[in-house]
Formats: C-alpha cells, sequence, structure tokens
C-alpha cells in the first residue's frame, strides 16, 4: 500500500498542549505528531464540510428557496398539545 507524500510543518502550541499531547501519545500508544496530524485532519473535514454547507444555504436562499417566517411559526405552533 503506498502512502501519501508527506510534508513538515511547524505549529506553535502552548507549554501545556504539547504536555497533554505527549501524554495521549503514550497512553494510545501512537506518536505526537500522528495525533497532531490526525486532530488537523478531522478539523479540516469538518471546517469544509460547515463551509459548503453554508455555500448551499446561501445559493439556495439567493434563489429563492426559503420557507417564510410565518410559515415556519404556524408549523411550529402545531407542535402545542391540545387544549
Amino acid at each position: 500500500m503506498k502512502h501519501p507524500a508527506t510534508a513538515t510543518m511547524t505549529v506553535r502550541v502552548t507549554a501545556a498542549t504539547k504536555k497533554r499531547l505527549e501524554r495521549l501519545a503514550t497512553a494510545t500508544d501512537r506518536t505526537p505528531s500522528f495525533l497532531a496530524s490526525d486532530a488537523i485532519e478531522s478539523y479540516l473535514e469538518l471546517q469544509e464540510w460547515q463551509v459548503e454547507a453554508i455555500r448551499a444555504g446561501v445559493k439556495e436562499a439567493d434563489s429563492g428557496q426559503v420557507v417564510s417566517h410565518e410559515s415556519v411559526e404556524a408549523w411550529i405552533r402545531s407542535w402545542a398539545p391540545k387544549r
């Protein structure tokens, strides 16, 4: 299995964060570098998804694909128990 090319990057963190990362690396039998890379990948996936979802929502709103405030209010009011 071929591994993707890697590059070195320097990141500044607090001393406390570095110690936490080192403790977690020891506890999980991973390297601090692996954990930091994994954390960055996870962060990027989430942020990219969120940015794309926002762009899609703005595009829908710009094209008029919206629900009026009044319609949403009426729908929420319909949840109330009947008296």
